[in-house]
């Protein structure tokens, strides 16, 4: 099998996408691509603390391939960043990169377009299936998992911190995506069959922040 990255962003569809590949068997996942807010020692975007992020690939049996960013990162960074990883990844024997996407046609376009000529293949294990079927099957399959992050012009900010369930989708306001898949909200996926055992976290403190309400996840053991 051919050995890859998983962008791993700690969220229900990136951990989705680890219980697919592993399923499929096409290729063998050998390893989780995470960004880190290098002042924070957060996930970038989702937000939730570096040590479960630590916690959720111990329990996936992975190793961590960590990119820390500085506070606040250009595009122009980023990108340099990850190609510094892309290489590390080609001279250790991988042949792509695995994304959680699922529908934004743009994000396709631009993961493809920056692994061209990298030796890397891009694999969306996810892609296209209606989101709405996917939210079923997530759910159906034992995933768990919780909102770290919400925009609050487009889901409440009390849905932050709320379990990502059936009940919720059923409240989510109109033309919102059971995914989140427009940037309405993030998740922290702490139970599901991608993971040895489960992750039990409550919801802490919410915070606003950049125009966005984080929820701060803490041990629910």
């Amino acid at each position: 099998m051919k050995k890859i990255l998983l962008s791993w962003s700690g969220g229900k569809d990136s951990a989705w996408a680890l219980h697919l590949l592993r399923q499929a068997g096409e290729f063998e996942v050998g390893g989780l691509l995470t960004t880190v807010n290098e002042r924070f020692r957060r996930v970038a975007i989702h937000g939730f603390r570096e040590e479960l992020l630590e916690r959720q690939a111990e329990m996936a049996g992975l190793p961590l391939w960590k990119v820390d960013l500085p506070f606040p990162c250009s595009n122009e960074e980023y990108e340099a960043r990850m190609a510094v990883t892309c290489e590390r990844a080609v001279r250790e024997g991988f042949a792509g990169v695995s994304f959680g996407d699922l529908f934004l046609e743009e994000i396709r376009a631009y993961r493809v377009a920056k692994l061209a000529g990298t030796g890397l293949e891009p694999v969306f294990p996810v892609w296209g299936i209606p989101t709405d079927v996917l939210a079923e099957q997530m759910m159906a399959g034992g995933l768990r998992a919780r909102l770290t992050c919400v925009d609050p012009r487009k889901v409440p900010a009390e849905f932050t911190g709320r379990e990502w369930d059936t009940a919720l989708l059923a409240e989510l306001p109109e033309g919102v995506d059971p995914c989140g898949e427009n940037g309405e909200f993030h998740t922290f996926c702490w139970a599901g069959p991608m993971f040895s055992e489960e992750i039990p976290v409550e919801a802490g403190e919410r915070v606003e922040r950049d125009g966005f309400v984080y929820a701060e996840l803490v041990d629910g053991a």
